[in-house]
């Protein structure tokens, strides 16, 4: 697929790590042209692209800002028109233990409403950067899940075909106001990672009995 990454910080650069390494055809811009071009050099056949008109040749888009600089992001990049747009962001507030939305709305339901043209995914909220980067593959047979949850179906099916081609696997989590759901699960997994120490290798899934 071609994928265009918004965003040049810890997340962006693992994405763009990942899908290059998948065999997508991997574009990234940011605010700061400069931290896109490296985030592009370290990964071969990544390409930086100035923020305007970022995604005319996207297949799908990775909002891979903080949620406070979400739709900015999405309105300065140029036309969304039928664009997949994977928003992995979460509410958070300024310490990281807490949300500023919840219950009645969430940080995914607000981007859709803010850039209403494009078919808005919610994904990857519960993977920190450090998972992303190193794989999938806990070893084990362990293999961590994205949680993908949209009113979009061909939404859902390209962010799973996404995460499964860089060796996740997935698991539907039904229309997008379960994001009001998902991202709290982030919130706790992210005190778990800081609050209690457990680190940034580590990640939520959901077992089944067989």
């Amino acid at each position: 697929m071609k994928v265009t990454v918004i965003g040049a910080g810890n997340m962006g650069a693992a994405f763009v790590k990942q899908l290059t390494h998948a065999g997508h055809q991997v574009t990234v811009t940011a605010r700061s042209f400069e931290k896109a071009q490296a985030v592009a050099a370290a990964n071969i056949g990544a390409t930086a692209v100035a923020t305007a008109n970022a995604t005319a040749q996207a297949d799908v888009v990775i909002l891979a800002t903080g949620y406070a600089d979400a739709v900015n992001a999405l309105k300065s990049v140029g036309n969304l028109n039928g664009k997949v747009v994977i928003d992995i962001t979460n509410p958070l507030t300024a310490d990281f233990m807490g949300l500023t939305l919840g219950h009645s709305s969430s940080a995914a339901e607000e981007i859709a409403k803010a850039i209403p043209e494009a078919d808005v995914v919610k994904a990857f909220n519960t993977v920190f950067a450090q998972v992303l980067s190193d794989g999938a593959d806990f070893g084990n047979g362990q293999i961590v899940p994205v949680f993908v949850a949209s009113d979009s179906e061909r939404a859902k099916q390209t962010a799973k075909a996404l995460a499964e081609s860089m060796g996740f696997s997935t698991v539907d989590a039904g229309g997008l106001k379960n994001a009001r759901y998902l991202e709290p699960v982030a919130g706790f997994n992210i005190y778990l990672g800081y609050g209690a120490g457990l680190g940034t290798s580590i990640a939520p899934t959901w077992i089944k009995r067989a």
